[in-house]
């Protein structure tokens, strides 16, 4: 289960100049991004990829600076932001369970290596073992 606390965000600056996102958090913790790191995350069906397909993020494509240049944030709703980019890219919206989950301070990428440990050690359930979509393996 979720603690809300740890998704709600209590302030977000979008320092345009400065190229960071910062956010301050309902349960005490603060996020800071960087402008290449956000666009990196930027979960959009063409940089994500749909339908199977690889996004263009997984071709590991050198940014240029407009891709990288943040020029607007807007909310959406209260869940999300929505980046605008120098080469007009806007169609990613970075819920804010995706931008904690991915904070990229050394206490969130430790507890991450840290979970992803223990889960390494966790047994496949046998119902689940080797099923793909379709039933087929």
């Amino acid at each position: 289960m979720q603690d809300n606390a740890r998704i709600t965000p209590l302030r977000i600056d979008a320092n345009r100049g400065a190229g960071t996102l910062r956010i301050e958090w309902a349960d005490g913790h603060e996020t800071l991004y960087d402008a290449i790191t956000l666009r990196w995350l930027c979960p959009c069906a063409y940089c994500r990829g749909e339908a199977g397909m690889p996004g263009w993020l997984d071709s590991n494509p050198t940014l240029t600076a407009d891709q990288t240049t943040l020029v607007h944030m807007a909310l959406v709703g209260s869940y999300a932001v929505q980046a605008t980019w120098g080469d007009g890219h806007d169609s990613g919206f970075h819920s804010f369970l995706l931008l904690r989950d991915r904070c990229p301070c050394g206490a969130c990428e430790h507890d991450r290596a840290r979970r992803a440990a223990d889960n390494a050690d966790q047994p496949v359930h046998a119902n689940h073992a080797g099923h793909t979509i379709g039933g087929t393996r």
